[in-house]
Order: C-alpha cells, then sequence, then structure tokens
C-alpha cells in the first residue's frame, strides 16, 4: 500500500470518529453512580503486552455542582487496588465531555455512544487524529452484562476499526475496590 493510500486510510479512521454522536437525550443525572469496565477495546502498541492481564474495574460517576463530573476508578494491578480520579467537563452536547490525560498529556474526547442507563453503557474516548489513544469501553451496572450487550460493544469497536484481537471482555477483579472502601 503506498504512502497515499496509507494517508487515505488514516483519514478515514479519523473521519469516522467525528461522525460519533451522543446517545440522544442523555440524562447526566440517570448516568450517574456506580459502574463496571466489562469490555474494552485498545489497540495502541504499548498496551498489547498488558492485554491478558486486564481485570474489569469498577468507577463512580459523581455530579458536580458545575455540570462536571468527577470519574473515580479502581484497577485492580499487580500493586493492588489503585483508585485515580478524573475530572470529566461538559460541552455543549449532552453526553459528550473533555479531559486532560495526565499520561499522554493531552486533552481526550468522551462520548456517551448509547445507554439505558440501568444496564450497560458504550463509551468512546479518542484524541481526534491520534488512533493510539483512542478506546472504546463497555460498562455495565453490575460485573456481568448480557451477551446481545456484548456483541452490540463489539460490532461498534470492529466499526471504529478495531481489530478483533483489541476488543477485551476481562474478568472480575477480586476485592478492588475492598467492599469496605465505597
Amino acid at each position: 500500500m503506498g504512502t497515499t493510500a496509507v494517508a487515505m486510510v488514516m483519514l478515514c479512521v479519523m473521519m469516522a470518529h467525528a461522525d460519533v454522536k451522543p446517545q440522544k437525550d442523555f440524562n447526566l443525572q440517570k448516568f450517574a453512580g456506580r459502574w463496571y469496565r466489562v469490555g474494552l477495546a485498545y489497540d495502541s502498541p504499548s498496551f498489547v503486552p498488558y492485554r491478558d492481564k486486564i481485570k474489569a474495574s469498577m468507577g463512580m460517576i459523581t455530579l458536580l455542582a458545575n455540570g462536571n463530573v468527577n470519574l473515580t476508578m479502581w484497577d485492580a494491578t499487580p500493586l493492588g487496588c489503585i483508585s485515580k480520579m478524573y475530572q470529566y467537563e461538559r460541552t455543549s452536547v449532552p453526553g459528550q465531555f473533555t479531559y486532560f490525560s495526565t499520561r499522554h498529556s493531552m486533552v481526550k474526547d468522551i462520548t456517551v455512544v448509547d445507554t439505558n442507563y440501568t444496564d450497560y453503557a458504550v463509551v468512546l474516548k479518542h484524541k481526534v487524529f491520534h488512533r493510539e489513544y483512542t478506546q472504546v469501553a463497555l460498562y455495565g451496572r453490575s460485573q456481568r452484562v448480557r451477551n446481545d450487550v456484548i456483541q452490540k460493544f463489539k460490532a461498534f469497536a470492529l466499526s471504529r476499526g478495531f481489530p478483533r484481537e483489541s476488543i477485551l471482555t476481562p474478568p472480575p477483579a477480586e476485592n478492588c475496590p475492598a467492599s469496605t472502601s465505597v
């Protein structure tokens, strides 16, 4: 494939992210609360060695008075259960947020693509023009979601250009966070 063809493919992939719309009539109050990240599509080369080590993680979305939200995530790591806090800033479009990624030192976009608020949510995290920073996540209100929801998540990730091997449904984390800490 020539340089021009590669550039065209990359442009098409990047433009595909630009056309993603948030959940129609997104309701932030219904979206708040506890979620488990039960699916992840991520194909950054630096992430590949860790794919088989990922566990489902828990997050808590808390509304702030200014319309922004805090997300606290608990991840099971070899060093134990680690919590991290993220502040998502609202945009003029309900269901779309931005946040500053300290890991990548850049602002990223968050779009709640699809949710029924009670069972699942599909979320796209991306930085336009930087494919390696794009992720699709599947969240559930419990650590297990229905198979049709998993298939919908996988179909969406494939439609965004993720290879099958980068689409994960990790097992639940044991005792992370400890049940007494939340």
